[in-house]
């Protein structure tokens, strides 16, 4: 057998909870590298605990089999938690007062410099995972997890092939600029293109080309500065549901160019970026990433009602709360995310608070991303205003500047509020990752804005619950549009 100082082995650890906070668990293993034989195996049911209590706790009693193993072994801890691998190796910094025992518990096993952490997908992580469930399903019956009762190590191929695939790209998950930045720098130095000639199309992330995936300018980004999250390529073409909340217009026609006047028209459109297209300068700063999610259902949105700030604030139903845990693992789970700022209506800071649960981050306040105020409408269907308001609602469908019945907001007066708070939001957070918690027009506008789309395109997106968009913006005024309504979380 290799001697225990020169040995390296593989810990692989997982947490889970059902309900965060609920019935926890966590499961752990203890792979060689070179074979992906199971060295080691630990699960336990911990009652009832928060996701990331059971993932630091999963993290020691993996580094605990390891050195119960080789006291002397380096390790390679790989996880799919971000938020543990950031924090354990120093890039962020550990605010909940539970984390802080348990990452200084998990820091003492073995000498800092002999452990290396890396984040990899849920999929790969496959095998502590079953081992975490297992504990759960053990403490649900009242019994603690035994090894004799366990069939993850069954999945030997699956571990095998985990224990053996390359490393992971050094860029966070779905980091598809790394490609982009290699266009940028080909297209700097004069390669792969020709005066006059079409961009080749893009052949995608960690490929260089010159493409519509690749970024305007011709300086190539430094890529691991560049949070990268959720590249075009993730987005998922979903069939149109109905579902929105007061999604102006989405049941009927949107109004045609002519009907705005000229003037209304200018007004709204976005002011043309410095330099915009193939031949902007270089931008050597880091964008502000903004992650768009809208909250999850109350229980006016199956019904299809206009539910703006101007109503009753309602609270998310029994499906929306599981919307909102959804998307909060799935965030988890894809990583990156920063910061969280939330439109201050409850259904907004409340999916916003399970999304901070399970990251362990804080969540603030911004007035700006609140939704429109309807006035009269709220609370109404689309049919109902018909009924009632027929020459307001014909306004309102042909104009921006026209408000809703009994002084609400106008799509024009919401594009400058949200337009305001993306400037500020976006000098605060250059170079990192936000959540923003909001609604159906503020990110629509935020969507219609990054593109330079008309006032008339708000009608022409939808946008469901929970759902996921990105935009990327970069101190030059460019902005990227990375994805948008991503329900795949959901399913």
């Amino acid at each position: 057998m290799t001697s225990s100082s020169s040995r390296e082995v593989i810990v692989e650890a997982d947490g889970g909870s059902r309900g965060n906070p609920g019935p926890a668990g966590y499961g752990a293993v203890v792979l060689d590298p070179v074979t992906g034989e199971t060295l080691a195996e630990a699960a336990e049911y911990i009652g009832v605990a928060t996701n990331n209590v059971a993932e630091y706790k999963g993290l020691v009693a993996g580094l605990k089999a390891a050195r119960s193993l080789f006291p002397d072994a380096t390790v390679h801890v790989r996880m799919d938690s971000k938020l543990v691998v950031e924090q354990m190796s120093g890039r962020w910094k550990i605010k909940h007062p539970d984390m802080k025992p348990l990452a200084a518990e998990a820091g003492r096993v073995f000498p800092a410099g002999r452990v290396r952490y890396e984040w990899i997908p849920r999929e790969r992580n496959k095998h502590a995972d079953r081992l975490a469930n297992e504990a759960m399903d053990a403490g649900k019956q009242g019994r603690q997890w035994e090894p004799s009762d366990s069939t993850a190590a069954l999945d030997t191929a699956a571990a095998r092939n985990a224990a053996t695939l390359p490393p992971a790209p050094s860029g966070p998950p779905g980091d598809a600029t790394a490609g982009a930045a290699r266009a940028r720098a080909a297209l700097a130095t004069g390669a792969g293109s020709t005066t006059g000639a079409a961009p080749s199309a893009d052949p995608g992330p960690g490929r260089t080309g010159t493409g519509p995936g690749a970024w305007p300018g011709g300086v190539a980004r430094p890529a691991a500065q560049d949070d990268g999250l959720f590249a075009a390529e993730e987005a998922l073409t979903t069939p149109a549901s109905g579902d929105f909340e007061a999604e102006a217009g989405a049941a009927a026609p949107a109004p045609a160019p002519a009907a705005q006047p000229a003037s209304a028209a200018s007004a709204q459109s976005a002011p043309a970026a410095p330099g915009q297209g193939w031949s902007a300068g270089p931008d050597m700063s880091a964008p502000a990433t903004f992650v768009l999610l809208r909250h999850g259902e109350t229980a006016l949105t199956p019904e299809k009602r206009f539910s703006g700030s101007g109503g009753t604030d309602p609270e998310l139903s029994a499906a929306g709360l599981r919307q909102a845990e959804a998307v909060a693992e799935a965030l988890a789970a894809r990583g990156t995310i920063q910061e969280i700022v939330s439109s201050p209506l409850t259904r907004c800071r409340q999916t916003a608070a399970a999304v901070a649960a399970r990251l362990g981050l804080d969540v603030r306040v911004e007035q700006g991303l609140r939704e429109t105020d309807f006035g009269a409408w709220e609370g109404l269907t689309f049919g109902e205003v018909r009924e009632r308001y027929p020459e307001d609602l014909d306004a309102w469908l042909a104009s921006p500047k026209a408000a809703p019945t009994g002084g609400g907001e106008s799509f024009a007066t919401v594009a400058r509020r949200v337009a305001a708070t993306r400037d500020r939001l976006t000098a605060a957070h250059a170079g990192r990752t936000v959540l923003l918690v909001t609604h159906v027009t503020p990110i629509k506008t935020l969507i219609r804005l990054a593109l330079g789309a008309p006032p008339e395109s708000l009608f022409r997106m939808e946008l469901s619950a929970a759902s996921i968009s990105a935009v990327a913006y970069y101190a030059d005024g460019n902005a990227s549009v990375r994805l948008l309504n991503d329900t795949s979380h959901l399913r």
